[in-house]
């Protein structure tokens, strides 16, 4: 998907048209989900697939009337017989396609797929709204926002505040659902209209603290499992890049102070498996005044219950410690790193899916 999105930016800069496929209804079995692009260029080239074979050529040709007259295009499709001839669908569902042009005229499009890219790079979440009633689009202007907590929207639907507000006021379940739907909806003028809503979340950010062999087997699983993992050690020879090839960062940095240098928010994952208590107790005291999502501590309740003592009497609260996961993990009898790193990966998922 990021490549698609990048492709748009570098369209907008080259003035140049394209359009961008996306499906938006799915029933029965395909490898292919609702939300699922591709975006098609003038001569015929794309990028990202829908599923190949006889519904991509389809596509594809729609999409040349798409760029003559400037309107988006419904495409509904049998996933059976001729129409999943050659490609890799399973037969026996049905599908459709919206197809909308991307046009270097449209106000805001742009900047709501620049805020698409930056979130899903950085961090944070919205939602990325589109009409798709065809008859709603406009030559200069395409009715679709993106919306995020606490910030001004981009774009618009072009059907008053009464549609976005509705949004604003779900955004919050759909965030938590991560699927795509449409919703039907009402404008200013009381006309129902379809959106296509979108949950833009970035994979969060987990912060790894130690750099030893629980770490190197924990940053590549975490990695496939969708979290952008940054590994941090106070030692130089640990604290390598080749190391952990499936990091997106690694930093040298000193244990003291380390949370200042970290943009660790509400939707953080930090997990502490330092060498040793001194530093274990120092990044969790620091840990503790941030509003990450979780905070794991290795370890055993013994030692757990030491660096918490300690804690308390320097000021913290017991509720402050309840929010910590220590002994990090979930109970599956792990012993050896790698299986150490399976039981906290699998806590992480755990609270990630909202179950803790």
């Amino acid at each position: 998907m990021k490549k698609i999105y990048q492709k748009i930016v570098e369209s907008f800069r080259n003035d140049t048209l394209s359009v961008l496929a996306t499906i938006i209804k799915q029933a029965g079995p395909s490898p292919r989900g609702i939300g699922t692009k591709c975006l098609i260029m003038q001569d015929g080239s794309f990028i990202g697939t829908i599923g190949g074979g006889v519904v991509e050529a389809k596509t594809i040709n729609a999409a040349m009337k798409v760029f003559d007259t400037g309107i988006p295009v419904r495409l509904s499709f049998s996933l059976k017989g001729s129409d999943v001839a050659d490609t890799d669908m399973l037969c026996g569902g049905d599908m459709e396609v919206f197809l909308e042009p991307v046009s270097p005229k449209y106000l805001s499009y742009l900047s709501i797929i620049e805020k698409v890219i930056k979130i899903t790079g950085r961090g944070g979440a919205g939602l990325l709204a589109t009409v798709i009633n065809e008859n709603r689009w406009q030559r200069d202007v395409a009715p679709k926002i993106f919306l995020e907590k606490g910030e001004k929207p981009i774009g618009s639907l072009l059907g008053g505040r009464e549609m976005e507000d509705t949004l604003i006021e779900k955004m919050d379940s759909i965030l938590d659902a991560r699927l795509p739907l449409i919703l039907s909806l009402r404008d200013a003028s009381e006309t129902e209209v379809e959106i296509f809503v979108e949950p833009i979340i970035a994979d969060p950010f987990l912060y790894v603290f130690g750099g030893g062999h629980v770490s190197s087997q924990i940053v590549p699983l975490a990695s496939r499992v969708g979290f952008q993992v940054v590994v941090i050690d106070d030692r130089q020879e640990f604290a390598d890049i080749k190391n952990f090839p499936d990091a997106k960062e690694v930093h040298k940095f000193p244990f003291e102070g380390v949370m200042e240098r970290l943009p660790v928010d509400e939707s953080s994952y930090l997990v502490i498996v330092t060498r040793g208590h001194v530093h274990d107790k120092d990044v969790l005291a620091q840990a503790l005044k941030t509003d990450a999502r979780y905070i794991g501590m290795i370890g055993s309740s013994r030692k757990r219950n030491i660096i918490y003592e300690k804690l308390l009497e320097e000021g913290f609260t017991q509720n402050e410690l309840s929010r910590v996961h220590s002994p990090i993990g979930l109970e599956i009898g792990a012993e050896t790193p790698e299986e150490i790193a399976v039981s906290i990966v699998a806590e992480l998922i755990r609270v990630r899916s909202g179950m803790n």
